[in-house]
């Protein structure tokens, strides 16, 4: 009789990578399951290969909170190349315009209110939005026409930093789920005049995770070798920061995680007890669940049972 399969070591936890150049998100994810001998491993939000910074990744139970970081806002630092436009928006495509045009630093300003605030954006060709069922990545590499229809996203923050030379200028931005920095460089290159692609792009925070908590690769190996791995876990709770916590009982919390309602007081819930709330559960300090309110009733939407390396308390 065949062997079982090995399924890993159970570590429920968010990790806090700083994504280096040259690789894709997958391919993280690929290198943290190997180093760690994690059961479970995913990650909450894709960065293109020639970006780095903040990349978190969820492990075991913490990967029932991805949604919540996907959604959540996100941090970048930027450069943009002006001159140019390429197929990619950013430095890794071919060329395929260019300007003997360069924008003043007055002009690049009086230019960012248009890309503030809730915006419509067409994504880059090169994206991991699907059409059809199919990557658009994956149809512009086959050099089939990709046609991306523009959507709104939230831009909450654009701040032009410095100009580095007449060629580049540094930015910042805070925007909300589904932003493309590269989408922005190019449209600003077309409302300047002068066409425009992302040269470097560092992610800085994406919701709770920021770069204070973000280690490398290298890092991550030497602390697995060390045996001090918990060092730099985070908690699977730190995904749901933003929503309201309430505590239930003990035999409460035994319904919720076998999948049934319990009922509850509103008055208990306090100023959130709305119909249709999303709330974080929690028994002791303990997460629970993840679930929302209907009247008296608390439905489980999602249901933790924390056992692995960190991640037990909410």
């Amino acid at each position: 009789m065949a062997g079982r399969r090995r399924r890993g070591r159970p570590i429920d936890a968010w990790l806090v990578i700083d994504k280096p150049e040259g690789i894709t998100s997958t391919q993280v994810v690929g290198r943290v399951k190997w180093i760690t001998d994690a059961a479970k491993v995913g990650h909450g939000g894709t960065l293109d290969p020639m970006a780095t910074g903040i990349l978190p990744i969820a492990m075991g139970e913490a990967t029932k909170t991805v949604p919540y970081i996907m959604d959540a806002r996100k941090a970048y630092s930027f450069t943009v190349r002006f001159g140019a436009a390429t197929d990619t928006d950013d430095a890794e495509g071919e060329v395929i315009a260019t300007s003997a045009e360069r924008p003043s630093d007055d002009a690049i300003e009086g230019a960012l209110p248009r890309f503030i605030g809730l915006i419509m954006q067409r994504p880059p060709r090169y994206a991991a939005v699907k059409i059809q069922g199919e990557r658009a990545y994956d149809l512009a590499r086959r050099g089939e026409d990709v046609v991306l229809e523009p959507r709104p996203i939230l831009v909450e923050k654009l701040k032009f930093v410095r100009r580095v030379d007449d060629d580049h200028a540094e930015f910042e931005m805070i925007s909300g789920k589904g932003a493309y920095v590269r989408s922005l460089a190019r449209d600003l290159g077309e409302a300047l005049g002068c066409f425009a692609h992302v040269s470097t792009l560092r992610r800085t925070s994406v919701g709770p995770f920021g770069l204070a908590q973000a280690i490398s690769l290298e890092a991550l190996d030497a602390l697995v070798q060390e045996e001090t791995l918990p060092q730099v876990l985070v908690s699977v709770a730190t995904a749901l920061a933003g929503i309201p916590a309430f505590a239930v009982t003990e035999p409460q919390a035994l319904r919720l995680r076998s999948g049934q309602s319990v009922r509850v007081a509103p008055r208990l819930v306090g100023e959130e007890a709305q119909d249709g709330v999303t709330l974080k559960v929690t028994q002791a300090g303990e997460l629970v669940a993840i679930a929302r309110l209907d009247g008296a009733e608390l439905s489980p939407v999602r249901v933790f049972n924390l056992k692995g390396a960190m991640g037990a308390r909410a």
